[in-house]
């Protein structure tokens, strides 16, 4: 297994996928920097501007960032007969599958915590006065990489599906785009996959909730999606035609 992860971040090392995992949190130092009045309105500077970077990063920008890592990952193997270069090889599908999504959600926890380092930027250029809520904030953060386990999974089992490189990204942005209105619905929003990120980054929640959701929503929209997405894309593999 540890030869097969390997071959995988060699793979990676080739590609931009640096330049992919920057891009989420300089748009979010970016935002952060715009200017904001918020502060005035007597809460604390460093939710508020959580609220604001979050608005935008977790909202749209990790669940795309995500599937275009995810179109990365299945790249090579797309071009010229890479998988059955690949599993040709004394490998099983299963662990080339779990190879692909560690490599995957260490990426993410990376991309994360550089938004982390975003966040603090900000403060400082900002010159933030309040005290860092480190618990919060942490927790914010924390919970939008556990929010995207299920997400990951469907997005690697979509690359795998589709040649195209925009295939899979196309279909990624069409189900990004509505959580814009879809995380407003209390009947939709808590079971759309695409909008658990912002729903686990978000600090509007009661801060005595694990990443300011219920436990129930965790385990059930998170945990049973995570197990789902992952069987149903393994299972898919398995039956790919290479």
């Amino acid at each position: 297994m540890v030869s097969i992860l390997l071959a995988e971040w060699y793979k990676l090392r080739k590609s931009k996928i640096l330049f992919i995992v920057l891009t989420g949190p300089f748009i979010g130092l970016l935002i952060g920097l715009l200017p904001s009045d918020l502060g005035d309105m007597g809460l604390n500077e460093w939710y508020v501007i959580l609220l604001l970077m979050n608005l935008t990063y977790a909202l749209l920008f990790l669940p795309l960032i995500t599937g275009v890592m995810a179109s990365i990952m299945c790249r090579y193997e797309h071009q010229a007969g890479g998988w059955k270069q690949l599993l040709s090889l004394p490998v099983t599908r299963g662990k080339v599958f779990a190879a692909k999504y560690i490599i995957l959600m260490l990426l993410v926890l990376v991309m994360q915590l550089l938004y982390l380092g975003s966040v603090y930027g900000v403060g400082m250029i900002k010159g933030f006065t309040d005290p860092f809520p480190i618990d919060i904030v942490w927790k914010s953060v924390f919970g939008g990489w556990i929010a995207t386990f299920p997400l990951v999974a469907l997005q690697l089992g979509m690359s795998i599906l589709f040649r195209s490189f925009a295939a899979p990204f196309a279909v990624n942005v069409v189900f990004t785009l509505p959580t814009i209105l879809v995380v407003n619905s209390e009947r939709f929003g808590p079971y759309y996959p695409w909008a658990q990120p912002f729903s686990m980054m978000y600090i509007g929640g009661g801060t005595e909730d694990v990443f300011f959701v219920p436990w129930d929503q965790l385990l059930l929209v998170v945990g049973g999606g995570f197990i789902v997405f992952y069987v149903g894309s393994l299972w898919y593999f398995y039956r790919k035609v290479v």
